[in-house]
């Protein structure tokens, strides 16, 4: 489903949420253009009118690929990875596959909303530690499964699971 043009990744430098979906472009090959949305400047360019009809959640990324819009990153990795050629991004095994969406899901659920700064921000600097307290229990979580699963890297030896 290759399309003519390129995608778009609407994000922040500093996010990891950005970072995912940049890396993921990284290792399919794919060009795209960046638009980058200053979460901190003028009170975060991601609260304004024109940000939130892109991604109601105000959060980064927002990718334009293929005539819609993708705001989790996630998604734009599980939807690049079977719509675009190029080594896979997840295992072609549905065990390996599903542990790697359980380690994503554990951190992208569990763990790292809590560091983002709209969070810190809702919750007063001076509860830093609470949220350190649910950061520190998700890794806490976090290290048995990748007991079980790691290799090379957190699911077997392999960043991507061939084709």
């Amino acid at each position: 489903m290759a399309t003519q043009t390129k995608p778009v990744l609407h994000g922040y430098f500093r996010s990891s949420c950005s970072w995912r979906v940049r890396i993921a472009f990284a290792l399919k090959g794919i060009e795209y253009d960046q638009v980058p949305v200053n979460l901190i400047k003028d009170g975060g360019q991601q609260l304004t009118e024109e940000y939130t009809t892109l991604n109601p959640m105000q959060q980064v990324p927002a990718v334009e690929i293929d005539g819609t819009t993708l705001s989790q990153s996630l998604a734009v990795i599980q939807y690049i990875d079977e719509t675009r050629p190029g080594p896979r991004l997840l295992p072609a095994d549905p065990k390996k596959r599903a542990q790697v969406r359980m380690i994503s899901d554990v951190i992208a659920s569990g763990i790292q909303p809590l560091q983002n700064l709209y969070v810190i921000q809702k919750i007063g600097t001076e509860k830093v530690q609470w949220a350190q307290h649910f950061i520190d229990r998700g890794f806490k979580a976090l290290e048995p499964i990748l007991k079980e699963t790691a290799g090379k890297y957190c699911v077997g030896d392999e960043v991507q699971g061939g084709r």
